[in-house]
């Protein structure tokens, strides 16, 4: 019972001494993890507006979003979030209960950025959290529309270039993804491209057009990366080795 007694007489003065640590602290320490865990999850090395941060960081499980600033990550400093968080911890005592509390912290983006910076405490700003659309889904070669469009050329005939592109532009695919036809030793080569990011392995269609043989496929991974050379007509007329 004394024991007792004096444990509550002394825990609020050495909380108070920052001795032990308050429920509150522990629980803002808590938030701060997440911001931080929330900061670690958006790094990447691919180039992304800051719309496109802000979606993926909205999309987070606990994460709000309250302010994005900068315009894109590889432009100046990036871009700064300013997200809100919960953390719980128990307040010391003989009796502890959970504290929970929410708070606001800064994490930017950028590929600058020291991996697992932890987030900076700032005041959060008024209004609800921001909402954002998701980003426009990438253009896709339409595989099987080029299965079945490209000519088929008997053993011993000719392969027609203007035929071939003839058969493309009947896709009408979108304008941006890029077509490339070559002939060589009569056969033609394609290759269809959506527009690369310079990081991820681009998502290239390639197809050959021979005598008696059309043939259209994908490149390994590894050789849709970028600098690798899969994704071009000459590779279409020549493939790759495998990959080991």
């Amino acid at each position: 019972m004394r024991r007792s007694l004096l444990l509550a007489l002394v825990l609020p003065a050495l909380t108070g001494c920052g001795v032990i640590r308050s429920g509150d602290a522990k629980a803002t320490d808590a938030a701060r993890a997440e911001a931080t865990k929330a900061g670690v999850r958006l790094d990447s090395q691919r180039p992304r507006t800051a719309d496109e941060v802000g979606y993926a960081a909205s999309a987070l499980d606990g994460v709000e979003v309250l302010r994005v600033t900068g315009t894109a990550t590889h432009d100046g400093d990036g871009v700064e979030l300013i997200v809100r968080t919960t953390g719980s911890a128990p307040e010391p005592g003989l009796d502890p209960q959970a504290v929970t509390v929410r708070r606001c912290f800064a994490v930017r983006v950028s590929p600058r950025t020291e991996w697992g910076e932890e987030a900076r405490d700032v005041d959060c700003p008024d209004g609800p959290p921001l909402r954002f659309a998701p980003p426009p889904e990438p253009p896709q070669v339409p595989f099987e529309a080029v299965s079945s469009k490209l000519p088929r050329v008997p053993k011993g005939g000719r392969v027609d270039e203007v035929e071939v592109r003839r058969a493309l532009a009947s896709l009408d695919m979108d304008p941006s993804i890029t077509t490339q036809v070559k002939t060589e030793g009569g056969r033609v080569g394609v290759l269809l491209s959506p527009p690369p990011d310079g990081y991820s392995p681009t998502d290239c269609v390639l197809a050959v057009v021979a005598p008696g043989d059309t043939n259209v496929w994908t490149p390994s991974r590894i050789h849709r990366m970028p600098g690798e050379g899969g994704c071009s007509a000459g590779n279409a007329l020549h493939p790759l080795p495998p990959p080991h």
